[in-house]
């Protein structure tokens, strides 16, 4: 910022050092001191007032590196050579002169201090350093001497897990820089005032998180040995679903006070025609809640470097959750016989849970069952910062054969043959859903996912459950992990009724389409009203949507022959576009086209949605639906144009302008099913540059930056940044409200400063407007 600069500006014009007296005052000060100390006697007494505040660290007995270093004892008698000492003393004093060492750490944490406001932490209480990572905290720390960019040195190292190692991630170098960019770890000096600074350290929203350890190390550049401080007090670093890079960013701020800060809520039981509703203290920033969860991924024996992936850190708190198979936290018990422990029914709050399981160094809890083991979940994700909320599924089907069906025996006499009738329909089941990108999936895969620390079965040999992709379920891509065919199962599994044949084997005599997934809950946002999120987990029973999603599903389990198979695949379809596609302020057309490979005509209807979708494949939400017949005679192709106004997408757009449309269909004469997933984007224009006149080193030329606003409504609060290596400092130019189809003409004046073949880029930043900008090369020839 400006500001920062003119600053830093202001205080390195006196002095040797930044916000120091003039040199003369300085030396002359630091003379008269050392003297008198030669007088007294004693170096333990000149150092003592020379640098106070490194002295009082002395009585620190967490610190004794700094004691050797920096303390020099008095000598045990007189010396018989006084000038000798004179000189010592001297070349002591010069070099006790040149060395920065840091005498205090201030971390700014305190509930009501910049860093805990900022990163919206300051419900958790204490006075810990708790932050959130993609975004910049200050430190506040006091030196020896005043800092001298030209001639000290400083870095900052954060280390977390029992071995840190940089090219983990869990051991962080964080040098000083004079401008702070995104995505990466930086410090700047933004306050200077005398011996003491304040840095603005910024972290990438990628960063590990977890418990950091704080080391400040100072030298100069005269190759004076460098000096450490170790901080007393340690920084947690938490997720960040207020940060846009951050793999659970989620951009609805009310969703964001429900599913991070909330710290009650209501869970959801009974059945689907007697819902009843509990409230729950989640407590995720109540007294030792956080020390617990950190507890739990140090138990976890997950990777410290692992911690970065919001994906696989929920996987494995789905498995810490339960004691199963790792000591984790909550005991289950169906049993009814809860005396040496506590009845499940009897929690209402997580806090509790999670400090016994902690205080006890890890002895798991007794007892739980499944809304338990989702308030708790929903606990230790939001108290991480992964957006989370409890979710109960009624008619819930326990599908314990990988089928995708929920099967039922009987014998020749129509009796159940129990030995086989392992799979069940819980009245209700209550696991949670957790928000983020899902980079390790397709495009459109991410938002909410599914996730279930209940143990009900392994997944890759441990008792845990998701994250599974809610698009993924819905549709029945079940060979989308993690664990989406056990989730579908449970949502929207056909019941198969089966009837021994007298011979071998079992016949099909009946299907219940309607049976399981009903009446899907959660708390609403900002109330506590129940929210029905069924639609969200499957198409509408019944629909042709839902009916394709439960056969596509069924085909990778292990019965794909439950239902009957396509008697012939012989129609494709595909989306095309031309040249570069849609082009943001117009409407978009894509083309559908539908072939028959067959010598027999064939009829579908094509049920198309178009969605909006972020750059890290999470759909925002769906902006159309619509159906297409479509009839074909042997061996036809046809093609339907299709048109999305802009009128109906104007206002739905986010980063990156991207939409995700999708097409499926059942063909009537062979009940193949077809469909196709297309991801598009509206493109944007580009900024023209132009170069004016000769480019010399040393010799002023410009460049004219010409945009058009290709949208018909105003643009607010333009804004272009503007910067070339060796031609000119990067840049703001304010340009503010550009009006619909407008133009707008800048034009550059720069002198360059190195030869070559260099690159003027600019980019245009407003809040309707992404992703435009332009280059221009440019070859400067030698003056």
């Amino acid at each position: 910022m400006p500001g920062e600069r003119l600053a830093v500006r202001g205080t390195s014009e006196v002095g040797r050092f930044p916000g120091a007296a003039p040199p003369t005052r300085v030396e002359l000060t630091i003379h008269k001191d050392g003297e008198k100390k030669l007088e007294e006697g004693g170096c333990r007494r000149w150092f003592k007032k020379m640098c106070p505040c490194c002295c009082k660290r002395q009585s620190n007995t967490h610190d004794v590196t700094d004691k050797v270093e920096f303390v020099k004892p008095p000598a045990p008698t007189p010396t018989p050579e006084p000038a000798k000492l004179t000189v010592e003393n001297g070349e002591a004093k010069e070099m006790e002169e040149m060395k920065l060492s840091v005498c205090s750490v201030d971390l700014l944490s305190s509930k009501t201090d910049q860093n805990r406001k900022e990163h919206h932490t300051e419900l958790f209480q204490g006075d810990d350093m708790i932050i959130r990572r993609g975004q910049t905290f200050q430190i506040e720390m006091e030196l020896n001497r005043p800092f001298s960019a030209d001639n000290d040195k400083l870095h900052l190292d954060l280390k977390t897990g029992p071995l840190p190692l940089v090219s983990k991630g869990t051991h962080v170098i964080i040098p000083l820089v004079d401008h702070l960019e995104d995505d990466r770890w930086e410090a700047k000096i933004v306050e200077q005032n005398g011996n003491k600074i304040k840095l603005s350290v910024n972290s990438p929203a990628s960063a590990v998180i977890g418990l950091y350890g704080l080391t400040v190390t100072t030298s100069t550049l005269k190759g004076v040995a460098a000096n450490t401080y170790n901080s007393d007090k340690n920084i947690v670093m938490l997720f960040n679903p207020w940060c846009e890079e951050d793999a659970v960013f989620l951009d609805d701020e009310e969703e964001r006070k429900e599913y991070v800060l909330n710290d009650i809520g209501r869970i959801y039981y009974g059945t689907e025609k007697q819902i009843g509703a509990r409230t729950w203290n989640f407590g995720q920033f109540h007294e030792g809640v956080l020390e617990a969860c950190m507890f739990i991924l140090e138990k976890s024996d997950m990777p410290p470097s692992g911690r970065g992936d919001a994906v696989n850190v929920v996987r494995v708190l789905s498995a810490m959750i339960n004691a199963q198979d790792d000591f984790g936290v909550l005991v289950g018990n169906w049993s009814g016989d809860y005396s040496d422990g506590v009845s499940p029914s009897a929690w209402s709050s997580s806090v509790e849970i999670l400090r016994k399981y902690h205080s006890s160094n890890g002895t798991p809890v007794s007892y739980g069952q499944c809304w338990v083991f989702s308030g708790i979940t929903t606990t230790v994700l939001r108290c991480l910062g992964i957006p989370a909320r409890s979710v109960t599924n009624f008619q819930s089907a326990h599908d314990t054969d990988v089928s995708l069906t929920t099967d039922v025996y009987l014998d020749e006499n129509m009796e159940p043959i129990d030995y086989l009738n392992s799979d069940s329909v819980w009245n209700f089941h209550v696991w949670n859903d957790c928000w983020m990108a899902r980079q390790d999936l397709p495009p459109g895969h991410g938002g909410w996912q599914a996730v279930d620390s209940t143990p009900q079965e392994t997944s890759q040999g441990t008792f845990r459950c998701g994250p599974a992709s809610h698009n993924a379920i819905r549709s029945g891509q079940v060979y989308l992990k993690h664990d989406t065919p056990f989730v579908f199962a449970e949502v929207n599994s056909d019941k198969i009724f089966w009837q021994k044949n007298p011979d071998a084997g079992f016949t099909q005599i009946h299907c219940e389409k309607k049976a399981v997934g009903h009446y899907i809950s959660t708390k609403a946002v900002g109330s506590d009203e129940r929210a029905d999120i069924t639609h969200l987990y499957k198409y509408q029973e019944g629909s042709e949507e839902e009916r394709i999603a439960v056969e596509t599903a069924s085909r990778f389990g292990s019965k794909p022959d439950t239902y009957s198979t396509a008697l012939a695949e012989d129609v494709l379809v595909e989306v095309k576009m031309e040249g570069e596609g849609p082009r943001m302020g117009a409407d978009a057309k894509l083309s559908i086209v539908v072939k028959n490979l067959s010598s027999q005509p064939r009829h579908t209807t094509l049920h198309s949605q178009v969605a909006v979708m972020y750059y890290t494949g999470v759909l925002k939400g769906t902006i159309r639906k619509e159906q297409i017949p479509v009839e074909l005679l042997p061996n036809e192709e046809k093609t339907f144009d299709w048109v999305l106004p802009y009128q109906q997408y104007q206002n739905q757009l986010v980063d990156q302008a991207a939409l995700m449309l999708t097409l499926s269909g059942r063909v009537s004469e062979t009940q193949q099913v077809v469909a196709n997933q297309t991801t598009f984007r509206l493109r944007t224009p580009d900024l023209n540059i132009t170069p004016l006149g000769d480019a010399i080193v040393g010799k002023e030329m410009a460049a004219k930056i010409t945009f058009t606003n290709p949208l018909p409504r105003m643009l607010k609060g333009v804004v272009f940044r503007v910067e070339g290596l060796g031609l000119q400092k990067g840049h703001e130019v304010i340009v503010g409200d550009v009006g619909g189809h407008s133009t707008v003409t800048l034009t550059e004046h720069f002198v360059p400063t190195q030869h070559g073949r260099r690159k003027l880029v600019a980019c245009l930043d407003c809040k309707q407007l992404t992703q435009v900008h332009g280059v221009a090369d440019i070859v400067v020839l030698e003056n």
